[in-house]
């Protein structure tokens, strides 16, 4: 079976005072359609810049991107993105922010009544149809989300492209959330790519999770299958066996085999000799101080 979606030796480079910067390198991964791929690593390991580049945000200076036997170099309506920031227009009601994707992709091609039968549908599969007339300021964080996939959902994307969707909602709400787009990806196989920092949610979420190596050069590091079947129940799989041997293979990749940013002996001698003001990095974390 041919995969829907292809990165071959992907890679980046972006221009800085002291020339250029390799953010990516040598990023190759295939996907099939149906299904749903986590990209997951420590701050600064470049899953953003993956997301960025099959979004056609940005242009990779090697390799490439395929999408259904067409070259990704632009932006386009067959990849929708749901960013942790809703990105909802505040002066519009959750209907009219879904109806403005709807005109855009479906203009010409669906009636004015079939618009808003598509539409109502679209907002009825995130459970927003009480509340479609409301504009976000009168919905809660996590109500806004779900109209922001609502607004992707209704282009009739061939990947959903999600970065961290749910980073910034409390833990109730962002379980209730990852419920509901299992239930989406079952009623509509979804070819999913979800960048995450949560391990339990990769691990509950996904068919495959894909493990980038610190950067700079970042790339692949491992490839896991999530072999469970579905649909997964959270509480059953509190106790699974296979599910907690998934979750601790993960967190001994993140924090046993990229716990901080591989450097080379050059690379560190050079960051050795930079001045007191250099932002350091947290050996244990990962992240910029």
């Amino acid at each position: 079976m041919n995969p829907l979606l292809e990165l071959s030796d992907v890679g980046i480079e972006f221009p800085t005072p002291k020339g250029p910067f390799c953010a990516l390198q040598n990023v190759n991964l295939k996907i099939k359609k149906g299904e749903f791929i986590s990209l997951i690593g420590h701050s600064g390991c470049g899953k953003s810049t993956v997301l960025n580049i099959v979004a056609g945000l940005y242009q990779a200076t090697q390799g490439g991107v395929v999408l259904g036997g067409k070259e990704v170099n632009e932006p386009g309506p067959e990849r929708a993105v749901v960013f942790q920031n809703h990105s909802l227009l505040p002066w519009l009601t959750a209907y009219q922010n879904v109806e403005l994707a709807v005109k855009r992709v479906f203009k010409g091609q669906k009636s004015k009544a079939e618009m808003r039968e598509w539409i109502e549908h679209n907002l009825e599969l995130v459970h927003m149809s009480h509340a479609m007339h409301k504009r976000p300021d009168e919905i809660s964080g996590g109500m806004k989300q779900r109209v922001g996939i609502a607004r992707a959902l209704s282009m009739e994307p061939q990947v959903l492209l999600m970065d961290e969707p749910f980073g910034a909602l409390d833990a109730l709400t962002r379980a209730h959330l990852q419920d509901s787009l299992m239930e989406i990806q079952k009623d509509l196989n979804n070819t999913v790519i979800m960048i995450t920092h949560d391990v339990d949610e990769a691990v509950l979420l996904s068919d495959r999770i894909v493990m980038m190596t610190n950067g700079p050069s970042a790339t692949i590091g491992e490839i896991m299958d999530v072999e469970l079947e579905r649909p997964r129940n959270r509480i059953q799989l509190a106790d699974d066996p296979q599910y907690n041997k998934y979750r601790q293979q993960v967190l001994s990749f993140l924090y046993e085999k990229q716990r901080k940013p591989d450097t080379d002996a050059p690379a560190k001698k050079a960051a050795d000799s930079d001045d007191s003001n250099e932002k350091k990095v947290d050996k244990k974390t990962g992240e910029v101080a």
